[in-house]
């Protein structure tokens, strides 16, 4: 699935590549991604490197960087990763601080959702979050994803939503 790429009516939507470390740099290190995903210990733009080369070498992971089609500018990620403890794909999103609140996020997601429904690449999907990431459980319920319960994973309880496509 790592060669997924589509448009919005405002987003460039294309797989995560090593040149994007400085944008991987910066949104794994803002206040956002450490408190509400955590800490990768990416301290400089060769970490990141490395973080890129470990995601897109791995078939359970699907990151996709949403690029403001005016500028090029990277704004977030949308992922779908296979993960040991769920027993289906879940997607996930991230977005730059300067650029939350503007739909960019759900317009990648939403995008992301029907193309993972009409190539049938899963029949439903997951996603997981903090039960205390407010902005995070508004998004998956606009995805049309419904809680079905919490589970705790590495002394953490995450909040798990599911669609059926």
């Amino acid at each position: 699935m790592q060669n997924i790429s589509f448009e919005t009516e405002r987003l460039f939507v294309e797989p995560m590549k090593n040149e994007d470390s400085d944008f991987i740099y910066q949104l794994v290190n803002s206040e956002g991604w450490i408190k509400n995903i955590g800490d990768r210990n990416i301290n400089n733009i060769e970490d990141a490197a490395h973080y890129i080369h470990k995601i897109v070498n791995n078939s359970n992971y699907t990151y996709l960087v949403f690029k403001l089609k005016e500028t090029q500018k990277s704004l977030g990620l949308v992922t779908l990763i296979k993960r040991d403890y769920l027993e289906d794909y879940d997607i996930g999103f991230a977005i730059l601080p300067e650029f939350e609140k503007k739909g960019y996020a759900y317009e990648a997601s939403q995008k992301f959702m029907e193309i993972i429904k009409t190539n049938k690449i899963c029949n439903k999907v997951l996603a997981i979050t903090l039960p205390e990431n407010i902005s995070s459980i508004l998004l998956i319920e606009k995805l049309g994803l419904e809680y079905i319960n919490e589970i705790t994973e590495k002394n953490e309880t995450l909040a798990v939503y599911q669609k059926i496509i």
